[in-house]
């Protein structure tokens, strides 16, 4: 069926039961209601203009009717005319000029609003952390909250994330995971706040409190930190067993160096005192050979010979009893009798000695053997 086929007298797009749809007539009808409204006679073009500024009055009052606002004991209404602050209205049912003149900011400055914030970053011993904080603050100054910032929340966002890092940027990982753990809120809610109070002359935005949730190493890296960890334990360890062993050997190489020293010390001055006295015993012998050359010649001769001879082992054989002289180890025949005599009698181990001298070289006088008993 074509579109403007009246399909048994009816309009397909013409619902039941409506009026007819041309906007004038429309219009009209309206016209004609609020002039019954307002008591004037219908029809005529003196009855349009009523019509119209009747409805002018309608709208303005419509119009006016949307300034009415209402103030709750916890807020605070910014009005701002044209844009620009205008006043600040206290709680309570409040009036202002309508849109577009004038509009209405409500601040609730008692309500404590908070928001997480979780970040990644290094140390200053460049160690990986990851840190979760809460923070709550509130919306103190309603002026201040609607005109110095554009957007206050985020901003007060990145000037946490600001003052998280200058605290943790200048902080070992150790200290903060440790010692220093309680002092992160603190610290950071501290140059949080004198931050916002540098925006001009303020955000109208006061942090209440911070709350440290997490301060560990992500989960990212773990591996690789307990590897820095276990290589950081093998550097103490290694360094403790450097110093033990320092410890051990340098106070014994100090210990044989003044021994050492010593040594040398007392071999000099040994030497030096042998020295002195040998001088002094030339000196005094030089005395003694100027009085008398030839006695002090002799008996220099007779101690060097007496001291010569006695380190030295003697056999003393008197060759008159006989005229062959072999040459025989008497010496160590003597010593191995030596030995001997401490197991056995001494005078026995005399006369076998005798006895195998007289074998080897003839009987012996009585002289030889008497100086041979001796000896």
């Amino acid at each position: 069926m074509a579109n403007n086929d009246s399909g048994n007298g009816h309009d397909p797009w013409k619902r039941d039961g409506d009026g007819p749809n041309d906007l004038d007539q429309i219009v009209q009808e309206w016209q004609k209601r609020f002039s019954r409204i307002l008591g004037g006679a219908g029809g005529g073009g003196g009855s349009g203009a009523g019509s119209g500024f009747a409805l002018v009055v309608m709208l303005l009052i419509a119009w006016g009717l949307t300034g009415f606002y209402r103030v709750e004991e916890a807020e605070r209404g910014v009005v701002q005319r044209f844009g620009a602050y205008s006043i600040t209205s206290d709680p309570g049912l409040r009036w202002h000029l309508p849109f577009p003149i004038e509009t209405v900011d409500l601040v609730n400055i008692q309500e404590v609003n908070d928001y997480n914030f979780s970040t990644e970053m290094l140390t200053a011993d460049e160690q990986y952390v990851f840190i979760d904080i809460v923070v709550q603050y509130r919306r103190t100054d309603p002026v201040l909250y609607s005109f110095e910032v554009a957007d206050p929340e985020i901003t007060l966002q990145d000037v946490t994330e600001s003052a998280l890092r200058g605290v943790v940027g200048t902080s070992t990982l150790e200290l903060l995971i440790g010692e220093r753990r309680e002092q992160i809120p603190a610290r950071t809610m501290s140059e949080l706040q004198d931050t916002l109070q540098n925006y001009g002359s303020g955000t109208g935005i006061t942090v209440t409190s911070i709350n440290l949730n997490v301060v560990d190493y992500p989960k990212s890296v773990q591996e690789a930190v307990d590897d820095t960890q276990k290589a950081r334990n093998d550097k103490e360890r290694y360094e403790l067993e450097a110093r033990t062993y320092a410890n051990d050997i340098i106070p014994r190489a100090r210990g044989s160096a003044q021994r050492v020293l010593q040594d040398a010390e007392a071999y000099r001055d040994r030497l030096i005192a042998d020295a002195q006295g040998e001088a002094a015993r030339f000196e005094s012998l030089l005395v003694e050979y100027q009085k008398a050359p030839r006695v002090t010649r002799d008996r220099l001769y007779i101690d060097a010979i007496q001291d010569v001879y006695s380190r030295t082992n003697k056999v003393l054989i008197d060759s008159e009893g006989s005229g062959n002289l072999l040459y025989l180890p008497i010496d160590q025949m003597m010593r191995q009798s030596g030995t001997s005599s401490m197991n056995g009698n001494s005078s026995r181990s005399g006369e076998i000695s005798l006895q195998s001298a007289e074998a080897v070289s003839g009987p012996l006088s009585e002289d030889a053997r008497r100086r041979r008993t001796r000896e």
